[in-house]
């Protein structure tokens, strides 16, 4: 068999780990993908799998094969690609990760868009709020949120964000506003732990004033403390971009302006590419456009 062909089979097996998820995912029967695995350790006279009736695990040494490999198709398409030239239509997979609401809120629906205008491409989107290794994980990009370390990953700015307080019209008019980050002490706080998991709250430009707020709810998602603070229970600290819309029917009101810390940088963050691929330009050009374009996004 071609052996690129059998590298493919392999890292799909080792991303999916199982053959069925990666025969479903190459359009291959079980039995196509296990052969295929078989005869790539048979080559290399090394066993890259861990087998059992549960799971399928990269050994030690196909860990690192994972990764050249991985390395040596993505060179192999790239190639192909600058071959055809710059106006070949884009195909194949491209794999993205995004926090969860801002995911769903922003980037699903140009990854929808991006899909309709091109066939040929696939996407597997990961909405997970925790950070990942785009290498470790074998994937091509990530949208970000905050302040990026030195890495030789390459980064496109597309927009900022706050983080802010806010409470509903009805808490507030019964309860009134904080005037200041120490007046959270009186008042009803809901807590996020999608948003951080410390309960110090910091404020103003370089974070100096800090409160250890002491929350009366404590939830998972950012999206239910939305809706707790929407019902008038409390008040919640999250992303401006999460409550934009709340903020503009009037469903929520922002408090403690004066006190907010510096905005945050949006970026989609991608490995540096030798050739750079169709693919994977079209799409950062056509997801860092629609970023950019949309007022939620430009605090």
């Amino acid at each position: 068999m071609d052996r690129f062909h059998l590298m493919g089979v392999f890292v799909a097996v080792a991303e999916e780990e199982g053959f069925a998820g990666a025969a479903r995912r190459l359009k291959l029967s079980p039995p196509a993908a296990t052969r295929a695995v078989a005869a790539l350790e048979e080559n290399l006279g090394v066993r890259l799998l861990n087998r059992t009736t549960r799971y399928v695990r990269v050994t030690e040494a196909g860990a690192r094969y994972l990764d050249d490999a991985r390395r040596i198709l993505a060179a192999v398409a790239e190639a192909e690609e600058a071959a055809a030239g710059g106006n070949a239509e884009p195909r194949g997979l491209i794999r993205l990760t995004a926090p969860v609401l801002f995911g769903r809120l922003y980037v699903m629906p140009a990854v929808l868009d991006f899909l309709r205008q091109h066939p040929l491409v696939e996407v597997s989107a990961q909405l997970r709020d925790n950070v990942v290794n785009l290498m470790e994980e074998g994937l091509d990009a990530a949208v970000r949120i905050g302040h990026l370390p030195d890495s030789s990953l390459r980064a496109v700015r597309v927009g900022e964000v706050r983080r802010l307080v806010c409470a509903s019209p009805d808490y507030l008019a019964r309860h009134g506003a904080p005037e200041a980050p120490e007046d959270l002490l009186r008042h009803t706080v809901i807590a996020s732990t999608a948003a951080s998991a410390s309960l110090e709250w910091k404020f103003g430009a370089d974070g100096e004033r800090r409160v250890r707020v002491r929350p009366r709810l404590t939830v998972s998602g950012n999206d239910v403390a939305i809706d707790a603070a929407q019902g008038g229970f409390g008040l919640i600290r999250v992303m401006s971009y999460q409550v934009a819309e709340a903020l503009a029917a009037g469903k929520l009101e922002r408090v403690l302006t004066a006190y907010e810390s510096a905005p945050l940088p949006i970026h989609i963050v991608h490995a540096e590419s030798r050739y750079g691929s169709t693919r994977m330009r079209r799409f950062i050009d056509y997801l860092a456009e629609r970023l950019r374009a949309d007022p939620r996004l430009t605090d």
